[in-house]
Parts: C-alpha cells; sequence; structure tokens
C-alpha cells in the first residue's frame, strides 16, 4: 500500500521551498498543491502495484496448472523445496504420468534405537534396562516405516496431481572400503493416494498402515528378531536403476 502521508511530506517539503512561514496565503496554496502531487502520486502506485500483482498472480497461476498437470520440471522442484527441512534426506528423482519415484535415506538402527531404555526394579526405583534385540528391530522397522509414511504424504499434498508416489528406502551404512557411499536398500513399495483416504493415523501404527496401503511392497528380513535386511536388488533392474539416479553423495550430505 503507497504511504500516503510519506509522499505528502515529500510534497509538502518541495511546494514550501523558498515560501516564508508568514505567506499564510502562499502556503495554503502550496500546500493543496501538494495534495494534488499526492493524489497522483498515489494513483500512480496503485496502478504500478495492481501491475504487478497481476503478473505475480499469472507466473503463480502458471506455475499452479503446471504442478497439477504433472509438469516433471515444476513438480520436482516444488518436492525438493518440499523435502528440505525433512528428518530424513529426501529426495524426488522422477515423474512419469502421474507417478513420483522418491528416494528416502535412513540412518542405521544404532543412530535410532537407543540400548537401553527408562524402566523401574521390582522395588519401584528407576532403571535402565537392555532393549532386546527383537524390541530394537520393532522400533525400527516403525521408525523406517513412519518415514515412509511422512514422506509420501508430503510428496501427495504439494504436489496435487500425482496419484501414485514410488518410494525406495536406502540405509546410510556409512561408505565402503573405496570410499563410496554405503547404502544398500531396505524397502520398496508403491502408494495410491487414494489408499490413504479414511487411514486413521491417531490409531494405527506406521507398520500397519503401510502393510494395508501398499499396492507393491518389498523388503526383506533377517535372523529371529526379523530385522530389516538389505534387498537383494539382482532381480530389480528397475529399483536398481533408479537409486543409479540418485545423487547418493548429495543425498547423505543433506
Amino acid at each position: 500500500m503507497p504511504d500516503r502521508a510519506s509522499i505528502y511530506a515529500h510534497y509538502e517539503k518541495q511546494a514550501l521551498a523558498g515560501v516564508g512561514i508568514f505567506k499564510r496565503t502562499e502556503r495554503t496554496a502550496a500546500k493543496q498543491r501538494a495534495v494534488s502531487w499526492t493524489e497522483i502520486e498515489v494513483a500512480r502506485h496503485w496502478s504500478s502495484l495492481k501491475n504487478q500483482q497481476a503478473e505475480w498472480q499469472q507466473t503463480l497461476d502458471r506455475q499452479w496448472q503446471l504442478l497439477c498437470g504433472n509438469d516433471p520440471d515444476v513438480v520436482l522442484q516444488t518436492l525438493a523445496e518440499a523435502f528440505e527441512d525433512n528428518e530424513a534426506p529426501s529426495a524426488a528423482v522422477g515423474v512419469e504420468g502421474d507417478e513420483v519415484s522418491l528416494v528416502l535415506l535412513v540412518p542405521p538402527v544404532s543412530e535410532v534405537i537407543p540400548e537401553q531404555m527408562p524402566s523401574r526394579t521390582a522395588a519401584g526405583n528407576l532403571s535402565l534396562k537392555k532393549i532386546k534385540q527383537s524390541d530394537k528391530a520393532d522400533f525400527y522397522k516403525h521408525f523406517v516405516c513412519g518415514q515412509i509414511l511422512v514422506t509420501i504424504r508430503e510428496a501427495f499434498a504439494v504436489a496435487p496431481g500425482l496419484a501414485f508416489a514410488r518410494v525406495v528406502v536406502l540405509r546410510n551404512d556409512g561408505r565402503d572400503v573405496y570410499g563410496r557411499p554405503n547404502m544398500p536398500c531396505l524397502v520398496a513399495a508403491r502408494v495410491a493416494r487414494a489408499s490413504l483416504l479414511g487411514v486413521h493415523w491417531n490409531d494405527a501404527d506406521a507398520v500397519d498402515i503401510l502393510n494395508a496401503i501398499a499396492l507393491e511392497k518389498l523388503l526383506a528380513q533377517a535372523g529371529r528378531s526379523k530385522e530389516l535386511a538389505p534387498v537383494d536388488l539382482t532381480a530389480e533392474p528397475d529399483i536398481t536403476a533408479l537409486v543409479g539416479a540418485v545423487d547418493l553423495e548429495g543425498l547423505a550430505n543433506a
């Protein structure tokens, strides 16, 4: 909004320049001229602002249409901005039709689940109890599934034209002996937007929700604890190609 008071003060100073303080008639006329100049300048400002607003609105409307139409560049840029503050680094790798391909990087279990948890002795005193391996594996599965759901829901929220999301979860195991990122695949899943409708998010746990909504799901569990284990991608060329399209260094440093 134009600052009318500041504009008037500017023109009043100009109009009164050289007019003595005792020349009341001249000063009154000068102030009237300042008012007239102010109205003209305010109208010019308003016109400029409205034109600028119209240009911005046209730009936003075009962007919105492209986003709703699943233009790959616009969708990928929008998702990149949305994922910047996520707890687990995420990347939108590609858009094909109404489906987006996402890659999610999670830390290893040792960085997420502690070795001990608060407990009480038989006498009621506070103590630390070692977490069983099976419980640790279960907690980690809930963590991973939770990150998947958060990422998918955010993708669908900011890109309204998407109907499906394919997610590949990698685990950040540091670097191999050659100094390359060591990121085995833990989970791959495909989810439809429609399957999220009606989910009781506050009543069901992440593992049950993912099991219920996933159209396709690939994961491996190992040992008595049923902990998540790296998936063998030998017979999964599409997932291998998707992982290969990701800047793993950039994802690890996100």
